[in-house]
């Protein structure tokens, strides 16, 4: 029944999928328990599916009461528990309570970098969220900042991976980032052309990297 829940959710059946989950949860809940973790994930389903529905208050309720019991049953560090911060924290800012988004988005970026490591792709997740806050809150300083160090850390993940040409692509948007903001004097723009010169030299495209580090 989750699974067929999440089918309609996905094709935006959304009554269909709020009915299919509020069934698999009671059934959950009167055979496993409200604490058991398959009832969580049947709280976190049904939040989520309110959510995209617009149902913002009943969805952050949900969130909460999921966010409080993972954090008893699971602990504060788990992934699971995480991922319910970065839940409550998008209920936040769907509803225009940024200042409570950006704690959240905050408190599960820390944790998550903690746990997981900083180029983790749900650390990295995580950085992109609150660097969307920072940008619905026009703060746009803040908000390049945290786009940039999420563009560089995927950079830096693709080029553990031997992913060479991925990692090219994103040091060269970042590059034009740094450039188009800050210009290109400025030493994140230097660090950004550093980067782009090194995994450069890495694909043994010697002359284009050489250029690069003429500039640094």
């Amino acid at each position: 029944m989750n699974n067929l829940a999440g089918v309609s959710d996905s094709q935006g059946k959304y009554e269909e999928a709020e009915q299919m989950h509020r069934q698999a949860l009671e059934l959950r809940e009167a055979v496993l328990g409200r604490e058991h973790p398959l009832t969580l994930t049947s709280i976190n389903n049904l939040a989520a599916v309110l959510m995209n529905q617009g149902k913002y208050e009943e969805a952050e309720q949900m969130f909460r009461q999921t966010l409080k019991l993972m954090k008893a049953v699971l602990g504060r560090e788990h992934p699971e528990t995480l991922t319910s911060i970065n839940n409550l924290a998008g209920v936040f800012g769907s509803q225009g309570k940024y200042e409570e988004a950006k704690q959240m988005h905050r408190q599960a970026l820390e944790l998550r970098k903690a746990v997981l490591g900083q180029k983790h792709p749900d650390t990295l997740t995580s950085m992109n969220n609150l660097a969307g806050v920072f940008g619905m809150q026009g703060k746009y300083e803040e908000a390049e900042q945290m786009h940039r160090q999420t563009m560089n850390n995927l950079a830096g993940v693709f080029d553990s991976r031997g992913k060479y040409e991925e990692a090219e692509q994103m040091y060269r948007q970042t590059l034009e980032l740094m450039e188009a903001v800050l210009g290109k004097k400025h030493p994140f723009t230097l660090t950004s052309m550093n980067n782009l010169a090194e995994n450069l030299d890495s694909q043994g495209k010697y002359e284009k990297a050489e250029q690069m580090y003429r500039q640094v």
